[in-house]
């Protein structure tokens, strides 16, 4: 028989920290610590295969699942002296997710489970504590009754606030038992009124119940989306953790709380976390209580008057210090830990590596490879290249003025500037329509994660430093306010009312995820500087990287960001931007328009000065460094004007007939551009235009090698050849064109004439392309157009409607296909290279910044990639955990 479950406790385990895949990432570290003797309540997890089993055959559970599990549980049983629906001494259970990547708040779990009307009193009596008992049975139906049987969590919060309100009391740990039995009353009382059926009383019926909405939950709509924004495939599913409840809410002696090893926003190698005393873990996370320090110097730091663990207590302060050293020393990496004390016995719930932003992730690499902790090797591997996009956020000007509102914590740093949103769908709206929002909560739950994703910076007036909305903004790099309790929001009339000032929707804020300050308006940004530990992992990085990086640029600005960033030249220059730009654009269309070819000169000659300038001064901001320069590859009608109202502009501006023009515009027409006139097929039937192309890259060759004494070699690419025959009918015209202005200068260029393989039968034909072409550059994004057949200005409509139904599981146009354009590319490098073995190979699609597609290409063997240039940190980090990798494996 097929095992599905395996169990914990007492100092053993069946699985280990390795058995991830199987286990899941909780189930695998209960396991690893029991195996490390630490105080975890023995459990069962059931493994992630079920999950899928449950999906393939129709939300079945497997056969044999549930005499395994009651073996486990049996075996708790032993362990605990207690027994599962005893009503004298009985077990009571938590039903935990635990997917292989973790994924806070994003599938189900339920508490206190097997508390019925009968073990209630027995679990009172055995704790001699009925207010205890009586809490955990309203916890457990609350969150049965929301996840299992489906009454949102609101109707319950509702009669809570209503019975707090009649009774005068402001904390939920005010209520007595009674009080507690009433509330219990109503709630199932509500259950049965709005769902018509009573609350269930049987505890193996409770069990399969959580069971199942567990793995239910792994296809609900916030899980979907947080598997889809961290390309977490849906194959993987999710473990079941079973375990034995211990409890944080048995009176003064007990606690719960969050911690980890070192500071998840800075890096700083001090304990960081929160408690609460009297409490069970959801509060906590949850944010509905604001949690206390657990270290006396944090206390002290925040200004807190409420007693730190350390203060509190001790022993099992000391005793948790000693476990986050061992495991985080055990792990080698920084550790989210979750922990219960109960009546001064302190229990591990939980470890993981833990989340931070990527400026703490830069530091704890750092310190730990500084420590001798891990290599420098496994420092650069890791950070997560994506996570550098956080360092480039703005920070607040120190020397601007500022309108401070209110303050919270400093959940996840950097600023942010958006106009207030109360929702998260008003949130994903104004994203739609390009303009930028600070999402404004009470407080988050995970179904705002599309919301907090859409926003520039979130903003919650409740919870603590460990509360959602600061785990999943620190994770996806969002600044976020959280916990600003001088700030009151009014959902319902859409206000946030702040010492005074009253702003509603549509109103401009400024949060500092730094400071923990929220500010009226708009304030000055300074962009960071990219030094310190950043500069440390960069320089580990570039010694271990083997392809070279460079950027897409075009102008001196970018072009200038790109070096700052550490690009080694630049691999795509699209000469047909430059034509765009002021005065320019109707000296192209002057070229347009010309009746025959003289016409066409006389133009280009007003354009050659142009361009020449500016690849002077790239030139000279690359000084030395190589530069791939595309001739003209769009089709000329993106050149003129579409609308009767341009047309008209134009033709004044051009002193032309206006008729003339809209019949030059009806002409160059295409009903496919992308497959049409354009790229090599324009230089063939207007040679005049890559000629004036050519002399411009030469001319400026030679003036910016004298100006910088650095010799220049530009690299020439031709785009869209399919067939040999057209890049030597371009080449002829370039080598021609290099002859005279060696010849006009005297000074020698070298330079390189190479293509852009973007065509299939460009990549099947390399051997033959590869006897004329010096250098091959993979345009991945017309590559995977043309590969798949598919627009990538259009796909968007259907693409996401793949990725849910599962037929793809990345955007082709974000992650390279591996398995068909990739395939393309490694036949293009392989023919390519059999002819030419100096060929030089590069890709400078938008996927030379995508970590994935940058693997690949190491994989492929080529020699660098290009990207725009604030992904340049990325690609440089990513080349170098790919070559980590092929050395390591």
């Amino acid at each position: 028989m097929e095992k599905w479950v395996y169990t914990f406790g007492d100092g053993r385990a069946e699985g280990s920290a390795g058995d991830r895949n199987l286990l899941g990432g909780k189930g695998a570290n209960l396991a690893e610590m029991s195996n490390l003797g630490l105080p975890v309540p023995p459990g069962l997890t059931i493994v992630t295969a079920a999950c899928n089993h449950y999906y393939d055959n129709g939300r079945m559970l497997p056969e044999g699942l549930k005499d395994q599990v009651r073996a486990g549980i049996r075996q708790m049983e032993a362990i605990t002296g207690r027994n599962f629906g005893d009503t004298a001494k009985p077990l009571l259970l938590s039903v935990r997710s635990g997917a292989r990547a973790s994924m806070p708040g994003m599938m189900d779990t339920v508490l206190n489970l097997g508390l019925n009307d009968r073990t209630v009193q027995a679990l009172g009596h055995d704790a001699g504590d009925a207010r205890f008992a009586w809490d955990s049975y309203r916890r457990f139906i609350q969150m049965y009754g929301d996840v299992v049987m489906g009454l949102d969590h609101e109707a319950f919060e509702e009669i809570l606030e209503d019975e707090k309100g009649r009774l005068g009391h402001e904390q939920d740990t005010e209520l007595s038992a009674v009080e507690w039995q009433h509330v219990v009353g109503r709630y199932k009382e509500t259950i049965r009124e709005e769902l018509g059926e009573e609350f269930p009383q049987d505890p193996e019926v409770q069990l399969w119940g959580a069971i199942g909405a567990v793995f239910a939950s792994w296809m609900n709509a916030r899980a979907v989306t947080y598997r889809h924004l961290h390309n977490i495939p849906a194959v993987w599913g999710t473990g079941v953790n079973v375990q034995a409840m211990v409890f944080g809410n048995l009176g003064n002696a007990s606690a719960t709380g969050v911690a980890f090893t070192r500071n998840p926003s800075t890096g700083e190698n001090s304990l960081y976390g929160e408690f609460l005393v009297n409490a069970q873990g959801e509060d906590v996370v949850a944010g509905i209580r604001t949690p206390q320090n657990i270290t006396e110097e944090a206390r002290i730091a925040s200004g807190s008057d409420r007693p730190s663990l350390e203060k509190l207590m001790p022993e099992a302060f000391a005793e948790f210090c000693g476990i986050c050293d061992r495991l985080e020393r055990h792990y080698r990496d920084m550790q989210d830990l979750e922990f219960t004390i109960e009546r001064g016995k302190l229990w591990m719930l939980q470890t993981r590596s833990g989340k931070r932003t990527a400026k703490a992730a830069l530091r704890i690499a750092v310190d730990m490879a500084t420590e001798g902790l891990i290599s420098e090797g496994e420092a650069v591997a890791r950070i997560d290249p994506a996570s550098l996009d956080q360092l480039l956020h703005p920070t607040i000007d120190p020397r601007a003025r500022r309108d401070v509102i209110g303050s919270g914590l400093p959940a996840s740093p950097g600023a942010a500037t958006g106009a207030i949103v109360f929702t998260s769908e008003d949130a994903v709206q104004a994203q739609e329509e390009g303009r930028k929002v600070i999402l404004v909560r009470i407080e988050t739950s995970p179904e705002d994660i599309h919301g907090m994703h859409a926003a520039e910076g979130i903003l919650t007036t409740r919870g603590g430093m460990t509360s959602h909305a600061a785990v999943v903004a620190r994770g996806m790099g969002t600044p976020c306010v959280s916990g600003a309790g001088t700030l009151r929001v009014d959902l319902r009339n859409e206000l946030l009312v702040a010492h005074g000032v009253t702003l509603k929707r549509g109103d401009v804020i400024t949060i500092d995820g730094s400071s923990g300050q929220v500010l009226k308006g708009e304030i000055p940004m300074l962009q960071p500087e990219l030094s310190g530990d950043f500069g440390r992992i960069m320089e580990w990085a570039d010694r271990t990287r083997r392809m070279k990086v460079r950027t897409n640029a075009e102008t001196p600005a970018d072009a200038r960001a790109a070096r700052s960033f550490g690009a080694e030249g630049i691999g795509l220059c699209r000469t047909e931007h430059m034509f765009f730009e002021g005065s320019r654009i109707n000296v192209m269309r002057e070229m347009i328009l010309a009746e025959d070819e003289a016409g066409r000169r006389a133009s280009l000659a007003k354009l050659l000065p142009m361009q020449r300038s500016d690849f002077v001064e790239l030139f000279e901001i690359m000084h030395g460094l190589p530069v791939t320069i595309r001739l003209l590859d769009p089709p000329l009608h993106e050149f003129l004007p579409k609308t009767d109202e341009e047309i008209a502009d134009v033709a004044a501006a051009l002193s032309i007939d206006e008729a003339v023009l809209r019949r030059r515009v009806d002409t160059l027409h295409e009903f496919n551009p992308m497959l049409g006139h354009r790229g090599c097929r324009l230089a063939i039937s207007y040679p005049e235009i890559a000629e004036m192309q050519a002399r411009a890259i030469f001319e400026a060759a030679a003036e910016a090698a004298r100006a910088t004494g650095a010799a220049v070699v530009p690299e020439i690419m031709v785009p869209l050849v399919g067939l040999k025959a057209e890049l030597d009918y371009v080449k002829a015209r370039i080598d021609s064109v290099a002859k005279a202005v060696i010849a006009e200068s005297g000074v020698a260029i070298d330079y390189l004439v190479g293509t852009m393989i973007e065509l299939p039968r460009a990549a099947l034909r390399a051997h033959v392309i590869a006897e004329s072409a010096e250098f091959f550059s993979f345009g991945t994004n017309d590559l995977t157009q043309t590969t798949f057949g598919i627009s990538r200005d259009d796909a968007s409509a259907f693409l996401s409607t793949y990725i849910q139904k599962g037929i793809i599981e990345q955007d082709p146009f974000v992650q390279l296909d591996f398995d068909g354009v990739g395939e393309l590319i490694r036949i293009a490098a392989e023919r390519g290279r059999r002819t030419r073995g100096d060929l030089k190979l590069g890709i400078c699609g938008e996927h030379g910044g995508d970590p994935a597609s940058i693997h690949f290409c190491e994989e492929v063997g080529l020699d660098y990639v290009s990207c725009s240039p604030f992904r340049v940190p990325i690609a440089r980090l990513a080349a170098a955990q790919a070559a980590f990798k092929g050395v390591k494996g």
